[in-house]
């Protein structure tokens, strides 16, 4: 963020005196409008509706043990459902722009590694006791002191290597970026576009909305980021109504025959809570949960620090308004999802759109999760925005979140090596988990071999040995026994 931006998202020395709905969320408080709040609320709605349709094929194309497989249209609803009211409830309750739902990389392992070795309902169940351990964790006070153990400088690297996760994330959505096919016997992983060059409208769509994004973000243009998505989803409807296109991936933009459709609440409520350790055994399902809260546990924690931080909402000390709440309430969505059947739900990243458009309160959360809650009705036109008309946002947004890396003291190798790991090795990784672990291990390695290592809270200790655990998971189920 520009020093320019910062001073304009600055709260002023005496915030105005507000009552109502502003007081309530301290919109003017924190230097921010109704309107601010509104166009990110939609921003951020945009650019993670993709998950109405992803979360759906991802859970739908598995199979549980017994060969049963969950119904789409019943996910389309319990996935709205559950971002719906857990949006809702970080917006009043957090009072944080920090959307939530069902969480990738979670849905993945529940679909593929979960599933196959249970029923569904055993796999929910899981998922239901992973967030109940979150929010015990939460209730000891040791997720908020395990967050405020890290150093400063760590946490700042922790938004930009999320700025540049997310970044890639639109590359790759868009098809601007691919993975190289391993019958190609090549060592480079990803190549521009799907054969080494661009090819196709729907890059073209990306290509201008990126463009579009980033004239009107310099020429500061309020709404830039909406108004880009809006506009290239027009454009990307024309475009396929007089076009040849294959493929436009996830979703395409063609105007719906119906606007309205009746939800299917029928997979909600469906979980068992224990039936996973007697379907799996005992010892593969702890192992499962542990998984899963450590995934959830600290990309959840990545995602709220740097939101924050990219809101200019850390306190003097970097740490988070409210995070006991904020910490609660991610906990019980991943409950939440388990009960609804969607998955585990968590914050998300893309909520750095609603950030970029200026959003700084629960205010925005309360559009982002009044447009879920449509989509249970009016999922046909809401689910229309293709990725290549909503990707150019992440850009942005990767671009803003960037620029905390001047904070981090590039010559003091003992937090810069730790720092640049956790950058690098979330994208590299594609994963948030992946690369805080990396720079925890790299932090505690460094300072101890630099005799610093009672510099190091204990709790980061404990930490970088679940990590340690966690990245060497393989050898140690074998060593149990458990493959």
């Amino acid at each position: 963020m520009s020093e320019a931006q910062k001073v304009d998202n600055r709260p002023s020395a005496v915030p105005p005196a507000a009552g109502g709905v502003d007081g309530f969320f301290k919109i003017s408080a924190r230097g921010s409008s109704i309107g601010r709040e509104i166009r990110g609320g939609f921003a951020t709605f945009f650019t993670m509706a993709y998950i109405l349709v992803l979360n759906p094929i991802i859970l739908g194309s598995a199979k549980d043990k017994f060969g049963h497989t969950l119904d789409t249209g019943q996910l389309v609803t319990a996935t709205a459902l559950v971002a719906c009211v857990m949006t809702v409830v970080m917006g009043i309750g957090g009072n944080l722009p920090l959307a939530i739902a069902a969480g990738l990389g979670l849905n993945a392992v529940v679909a593929f590694q979960i599933a196959p070795l249970m029923s569904w309902d055993d796999a929910m169940g899981l998922v239901v006791l992973e967030g109940i351990l979150i929010c015990v964790l939460v209730l000891t006070g040791l997720r908020e002191a395990i967050m405020n153990a890290i150093p400063q400088q760590l946490k700042q690297a922790i938004g930009v290597g999320i700025g540049l996760f997310i970044a890639f994330i639109g590359f790759v959505d868009a098809g601007f970026v691919s993975r190289i096919p391993d019958a190609a016997n090549t060592t480079v992983p990803v190549q521009l576009g799907a054969v080494g060059r661009l090819t196709g409208w729907p890059v073209l769509v990306f290509c201008l909305g990126v463009l579009l994004t980033i004239a009107l973000l310099a020429r500061k243009v309020k709404g830039a980021i909406l108004i880009s998505i809006v506009t290239m989803t027009v454009v990307a409807i024309v475009i396929d109504a007089v076009a040849d296109i294959k493929s436009w991936g996830l979703t395409t933009p063609k105007v719906p025959d119906k606007i309205v459709d009746s939800p299917d609440f029928g997979l909600v409520g469906h979980f068992s809570l224990f039936g996973g350790f007697a379907e799996a055994g005992a010892l593969t399902a702890v192992l499962l949960v542990f998984t899963l809260v450590l995934s959830d546990f600290f990309d959840a924690m990545g995602t709220i620090v740097g939101i924050s931080a990219e809101a200019g909402l850390l306190d003097e000390q970097g740490q988070v308004p409210g995070i006991g709440r904020v910490l609660f309430i991610d906990g019980a969505a991943a409950v939440a999802g388990g009960l609804g059947s969607a998955s585990s739900n968590t914050a998300y990243i893309e909520s750095a759109a609603g950030v970029g458009e200026g959003a700084r309160t629960g205010f925005a959360n309360l559009v982002t999760g009044g447009l879920f809650g449509l989509a249970l009705f009016l999922t046909p036109l809401l689910t229309i925005v293709p990725l290549q008309a909503a990707a150019p946002a992440l850009i942005a947004v990767g671009f803003l979140m960037m620029t905390h890396v001047k904070h981090i003291d590039w010559d003091k190798f003992e937090i810069a090596i730790p720092a640049f790991l956790t950058i690098v090795a979330m994208p590299f990784t594609y994963s948030i988990t992946d690369g805080i672990g990396a720079g925890f291990l790299a932090y505690v390695v460094i300072k101890t071999v630099l005799g610093k290592a009672k510099e190091v809270n204990w709790l980061l200790w404990a930490v970088s040995a679940l990590f340690l655990v966690y990245f060497a998971i393989d050898p140690v189920e074998q060593l149990l026994g458990v493959k």
